[in-house]
C-alpha cells in the first residue's frame, strides 16, 4: 500500500512540476510574440507605461478633451494630491493583495494563494504624479485621439460603478504614496490574468505594441526598448 501511495504521489508531483513548466514556458513564448508591431497612428497624446519591477501601470494625463479623470478620481481621496498633479497612473490587481501587501515583506502565503486562485475581488490602484520622467522603468507612447478614447473606454470598463454610474472609492487607510487611492474593480486576479495581463490588454485596446499574452512586466517593456 505504501509503495502504491509513493508511486502515485511521485506521479502527481511530476505532473504538477510539468504543468508549472508548461505554464511558464507558454507565458515566456507568448510574451515574445508582438501584437501591433508597427503602429502608424498620428502622435497626438502621450501616455506612459511604468513598472516598479513587478507591476505595470498605464499612465495618462489627468485632464484632456476626452476625459477629466479628476471628476471621478477625486484628489480628496488621496493624502495630498492636488490640481498640480497632472498625470494619473492606473493599475489593476487583487484587492486583498493590494490592501494587505503594501511591501513585499508583508506578503503572506494565504494572500498569494488567494490572489492566484481567481476567487477573490479586484481593485484599481490610482496614483497621481506631478511630473513623469522617462527612464528604463517608464516609457512614453504617443497615440492618436481616437486611440486614447479607446484606451479610456477600456480603463473605465475595468471599474465597478455604483447605481448612479460613479466609480466606487475603497475606503481604506492604506496608501502607497501621498497621491494614491483604491477603487473597486471588475474581474478576478488569477494565474491567467495578472496586473501585467491587464496593462498589456490596455495597450492592445488602443492599437499599440503589446504581447500576445503576458503575466510579467518584462515582455511589455521589451517592446519599448
Amino acid at each position: 500500500m505504501n509503495k502504491k501511495v509513493l508511486k502515485y504521489t511521485g506521479r502527481f508531483l511530476m505532473a504538477f512540476i510539468a504543468l508549472i513548466g508548461i505554464y511558464f514556458l507558454t507565458a515566456f513564448c507568448c510574451s515574445r510574440i508582438t501584437v501591433n508591431a508597427n503602429p502608424t497612428n498620428p502622435k497626438e497624446i502621450a501616455i506612459y507605461i511604468m513598472t516598479n519591477g513587478v507591476h505595470t501601470d498605464i499612465v495618462v494625463p489627468a485632464v484632456t478633451e476626452q476625459i477629466n479623470w479628476t471628476k471621478e478620481i477625486n484628489y480628496q481621496n488621496t493624502l495630498e494630491a492636488d490640481s498640480t498633479y497632472q498625470f494619473l497612473a492606473i493599475g489593476w490587481g487583487d484587492k486583498k493583495f493590494y490592501l494587505e501587501t503594501p511591501e513585499f515583506s508583508d506578503l503572506k502565503l494565504s494572500n498569494g494563494l488567494r490572489a492566484i486562485s481567481g476567487l477573490s475581488t479586484s481593485a484599481m490602484h490610482i496614483t497621481y504624479y506631478k511630473n513623469i520622467g522617462e527612464d528604463a522603468s517608464c516609457k512614453k507612447i504617443m497615440i492618436s485621439h481616437v486611440q486614447y478614447k479607446q484606451l479610456v473606454e477600456y480603463i473605465l470598463n475595468s471599474f465597478k460603478k455604483d447605481a448612479a454610474g460613479h466609480l466606487i472609492n475603497v475606503k481604506s487607510n492604506i496608501h502607497y504614496d501621498i497621491g494614491d487611492a483604491f477603487y473597486e474593480a471588475k474581474g478576478s486576479y488569477s494565474i491567467f490574468k495578472t496586473c501585467n495581463t491587464w496593462a498589456n490588454a490596455a495597450l492592445k485596446s488602443c492599437g499599440q505594441r503589446s504581447c500576445l499574452w503576458t503575466i510579467f512586466d518584462t515582455g511589455i517593456f521589451l517592446k519599448y526598448e
